[in-house]
C-alpha cells in the first residue's frame, strides 16, 4: 500500500518555476527601461540647467551681443557639451531673440535641450535703478473706531 505523502509533484514545481522565472524577466525589464528614462531625464535637465545659465550670462553681460550664430563648448557637471547660440532680431527695437540649443561635444548635432529667450540691451555706465518704497497704510481720518 502507498501512504499519502503532502507536497509538490515534479511537474508542478516545474509550472511555479516557469511562471517565477517570466516575473522575474519582467521585473528585469522594466528596471533597464528605468534606468535608461533616469539617465536621459538628467541629460535633459543638465542641459537645460546650461542652456539657462548661458541665457543669463547673455542677459547680465556688459555689452550686447552682435546678432549672429556662436559656437561654444562647456564642461559641466564632470561632462563636455556643445552649446549652438544664435541671436536674431525681434521687430521690437531694443529686443533679441537668444536660442540656445544644447547638445554632448562628442554629438553635436544631437540636440538634447533647446531654450529660448528675449534680452535687452544692457544699462547705461552709471544707471541706477530706480529705489521703489513700500506704500505706507493711509489713515482715512476716521480716528479710534469704537
Amino acid at each position: 500500500m502507498r501512504a499519502n505523502i503532502a507536497g509538490f509533484t515534479l511537474i508542478e514545481a516545474l509550472v511555479a518555476l516557469a511562471i517565477l522565472a517570466v516575473g522575474m524577466l519582467a521585473v528585469h525589464r522594466q528596471l533597464g527601461q528605468y534606468a535608461v528614462s533616469a539617465a536621459r531625464i538628467e541629460e535633459m535637465t543638465l542641459a537645460s540647467w546650461i542652456a539657462t545659465n548661458k541665457l543669463a550670462e547673455l542677459s547680465v553681460a556688459p555689452s550686447w551681443p552682435a546678432v549672429d550664430e556662436y559656437e561654444e563648448e562647456v564642461e559641466f557637471a564632470g561632462q563636455q557639451w556643445h552649446c549652438a547660440i544664435v541671436v536674431s532680431e525681434t521687430e521690437v527695437e531694443n529686443l533679441h531673440r537668444v536660442d540656445v540649443s544644447v547638445s554632448f561635444q562628442s554629438d553635436p548635432k544631437t540636440v538634447i535641450r533647446k531654450v529660448s529667450g528675449l534680452i535687452e540691451p544692457p544699462a547705461p555706465p552709471g544707471f541706477l535703478p530706480p529705489q521703489w518704497s513700500i506704500p505706507q497704510p493711509r489713515d482715512e481720518g476716521g480716528g479710534e473706531r469704537g
